[in-house]
């Protein structure tokens, strides 16, 4: 019998498609906004990846919303090893619960959630214990994450059976919300943790932007304005690539949200999902995004208002992917990826897409 533990921090990921940037110390605030859990889905989906080995694995875990009901719903033998009635699980309490399950000699932590919750994790087990994290936040700088729900599962399932036999120590990164909702990226380092390493499930730590990338992404700028057509809505979503189009028509811009322009006028800035549909709802409409360098991500990753309701209104054959060559290059041969949260949909956004990468230049890259 092998022993899982699980850790679901329920609120991670809810700040995403209501535009604010991450949760930490806002949860009421996307609540008021219309913002609902996406953790406990994520998890299950993780979860369900191991239902050949179910009768063979005892899941412990923490009370409720926080691995309880999860490993409920997927048919699992759990130990529930605390309860907290009447009031919502925080911080402490993903700390506590990673403190407890260390003490119950798990093979594997599991856990849901973003960069601060890998840090409560680190701060809790240290590399006494490995770990995968499912990704469920709306910013995931660290490393310690699959690339998807499906694929932290599968590689569990994988360790579980002894076809992974590398443990890794992985970087944990986190930035200051504070900062990154005015538009600053602060990224620290805090620690590492050891997970079952093999890159083909593994998302990576996200890379910045290199001031010699400069030029390159004015080039790209001025390629994506020379085909900008008039009485068409443009999406640009946020990234250092996608700023250099803001400013060469001297508009005001969010670096880290989304924004949306038409006739090279803005027509509103930092759009949550709700906002984006309504605006596009019966107009055409272009979708200019960047991959988050170093992981390759389309979408799912720091911009989860670009839902994929809103991709399907606007079309896969709407959307404009640009990159300059270093960021390319620093996929090392990576395929992009989507993690929407919509698995039907992210397959079928499967296939090939060009690039814009510098004035008059495209290539054709693969999406996974």
């Amino acid at each position: 019998m092998k022993r899982i533990g699980l850790i679901v921090n329920p609120i991670a990921g809810m700040g995403g498609r209501v535009g604010l940037k991450g949760t930490d110390g806002v949860v009421d605030k996307a609540r008021a906004l219309g913002a609902f859990p996406q953790a406990p889905n994520r998890a299950i989906s993780a979860l369900k990846a191991l239902m050949e080995i179910k009768d063979h694995i005892e899941i412990v875990t923490y009370f409720g919303e926080m691995g309880e009901n999860e490993a409920k719903e997927c048919g699992f033998k759990i130990k529930v090893i605390s309860t907290i009635k009447d009031r919502e699980s925080n911080q402490q309490d993903t700390i506590e619960a990673a403190k407890r399950i260390l003490e119950e000699k798990v093979d594997l932590l599991l856990f849901a959630g973003g960069d601060g919750t890998a840090r409560d994790i680190y701060n809790a087990v240290g590399e006494n214990l490995a770990v995968v994290g499912i990704p469920a936040g709306v910013k995931i700088h660290s490393a310690v994450y699959a690339s998807s729900p499906k694929k932290a599962g599968e590689l569990a399932l994988l360790y579980l059976k002894r076809n992974v036999s590398k443990v890794k120590e992985v970087e944990v990164m986190d930035i200051d919300e504070d900062a990154f909702r005015k538009g600053i990226v602060n990224t620290r380092l805090y620690g590492y943790l050891k997970i079952p390493y093999d890159p083909k499930f593994l998302q990576g730590k996200k890379s910045g932007s290199i001031m010699n990338d400069e030029g390159a992404q004015r080039a790209i700028a001025l390629d994506v304005i020379n085909h900008m057509k008039e009485d068409v809505l443009y999406i640009i979503g946020p990234g250092s690539t996608t700023r250099p189009i803001m400013q060469a028509l001297g508009l005001r811009y969010t670096l880290l949200g989304v924004d949306l322009i038409c006739n090279r006028k803005v027509v509103k800035n930092d759009l949550t999902e709700k906002e984006l549909l309504k605006e596009i709802s019966d107009k055409v409409c272009k979708l200019i995004i960047t991959p988050i360098g170093g992981q390759g991500y389309l979408f799912g990753r720091g911009n989860q208002q670009i839902s994929s309701e809103v991709i399907k209104k606007v079309g896969k054959e709407n959307i404009i992917v640009i990159a300059s060559n270093h960021k390319i290059r620093e996929l090392s041969g990576k395929h992009f990826l989507v993690d929407t949260g919509d698995e039907e949909f992210d397959i079928s956004l499967r296939g090939y897409v060009r690039v814009t990468t510098g004035y008059r230049e495209q290539i054709v890259y693969k999406i996974d």
